[in-house]
Formats: structure tokens, sequence, C-alpha cells
């Protein structure tokens, strides 16, 4: 996922506002969840959901949408931008 962080003035700040976002994903999803891309960007961040999961790949793909609505409903200062979802 591609978010875009308001007002984000350093990247010191970035990662204060990244660190519980990526802590939370993980306790309500049980899903890894790392900033893998602009690293060096303030106000941009790009984060890698990940699951493992013995399902079908159908509901794999149900629960990562679902972990996109949420973010975006339930992390206000975060935007996002733009999503893939990728089944391997």
């Amino acid at each position: 996922m591609r978010l875009h962080l308001a007002g984000c003035a350093s990247l010191k700040e970035k990662r204060r506002r990244l660190k519980p976002l990526l802590a939370r994903l993980h306790k309500e999803f049980n899903v890894a969840a790392a900033e893998v891309d602009l690293h060096d960007v303030w106000q941009s961040a790009e984060i890698a959901v990940v699951m493992v999961a013995n399902h079908d790949p159908g509901h794999v793909h149900a629960e990562l949408e679902t972990i996109v609505r949420w973010l975006e409903r339930h992390a206000a200062e975060f935007e996002v931008v733009d999503t893939q979802i990728e089944l391997r």
C-alpha cells in the first residue's frame, strides 16, 4: 500500500507515526507489516502487509481487502493512495 502522511515534517515523525500503525495491523489481523519503500520521503510511505494461510486464495484476497478498508476507516492520519494485492 502506498500511503500519504499529511503534515509530516521529518523522517523521525514519519517513523513515529508508522510504527504504531504497523504494530496495530499485526495485532488486529495477525499479519506481518513493514515499510518497504520510500524510506527517505517524509510524507509518503509504502508498506507491505503479508499473510500466510492455507485457505483458498479467494479468502486470503478478501482478508487483504478488509485490511485496506480498515485502514481507510480507522487510520485517518494516513491516506491510502494506492494498493496492490498479489497472491503467490
